[in-house]
């Protein structure tokens, strides 16, 4: 019997299962759609529809580099214990190996979720929890892209790095980002209205009696010490804690970091 649109469109209003996965059933059937039913049912395509709508607040993060491009990416799941499974890891790393190949740059999301929504049906249906690609990133640079996924806790990051041993920092960046956090780059990349707010509250920590120039001294040592928590060229180097990564590697400059944690709000 011929398979027909509008028979997979029925197929999915009444099961609200995707397109591909009415035709594979319905060709299985012989095109008889009650039958096309139960065969879904019985390979647990519905059931996997219906886990679609449970919080999935557990998960890794996954990363691939390949030539001058590289991608990070956030799969969850309901569970830490089928994030340890072979069968999620190997969809991350297949999720990876898809997304490498895109031609965008930036956030690509939507598309790696649509894209991939059958074949994450599928396997929601086998490990019967629900799954979710919540966030995809891919870079494209000719300068050095690298990434670090935690082997503990669910880290991931990814960073662009140019200049003097770039590729020689890159890994160690990543493991400083992992373990420091830096909300900024440098002092340059604070934005100017919290600049303006640090700045205030140092302020009214300085006694008001105190001359300007004094209360600036004060203000500006505040603000050196905070840079040293908040920035990455400024933090206490991962591996010289009492230096610093612009004194370590001076030219150096990294260009973007993102830091995921698989699950955070």
């Amino acid at each position: 019997m011929q398979i027909t649109a509008k028979l997979v469109n029925d197929l999915r209003a009444r099961t609200n299962v995707g397109m591909m996965e009415c035709k594979k059933a319905l060709v299985a059937c012989d095109g008889d759609i009650e039958a096309a039913i139960e065969h879904l049912r019985k390979v647990g395509i519905m059931k996997a529809e219906e886990k679609q709508g449970r919080a999935a607040k557990q998960g890794l993060i996954f990363g691939k580099t390949e030539g001058n491009a590289a991608v990070l990416i956030e799969l969850l799941c309901e569970t830490d214990f089928v994030a340890k499974t072979a069968e999620f890891k190997a969809f991350g790393a297949q999720l990876c190996d898809i997304a490498i190949k895109y031609a965008e740059e930036g956030d690509i999301s939507a598309k790696l979720a649509k894209e991939t929504e059958e074949e994450l049906k599928v396997l929601i249906a086998k490990i019967k929890e629900n799954m979710i690609v919540r966030r995809a990133i891919r870079w494209v640079s000719n300068d050095t892209l690298g990434y670090y996924i935690h082997t503990g806790n669910p880290f991931g990051v990814l960073v662009e790095v140019a200049g003097p041993k770039a590729a020689e920092l890159v890994k160690p960046i990543c493991m400083h980002i992992t373990a420091y956090n830096p909300e900024f780059i440098d002092v340059a990349n604070i934005p100017a209205e919290k600049l303006d707010k640090e700045r205030e509250i140092a302020m009214a920590q300085v006694p008001a009696d105190k001359p300007d120039k004094i209360k600036n001294g004060i203000v500006m040592g505040k603000l050196n010490k905070w840079y040293t928590t908040v920035c990455l060229m400024k933090q206490p180097w991962l591996l010289n804690t009492d230096s610093t990564l612009e004194k370590e590697a001076p030219g150096l400059k990294v260009k973007r970091m993102v830091r995921w944690l698989a699950g955070e709000e």
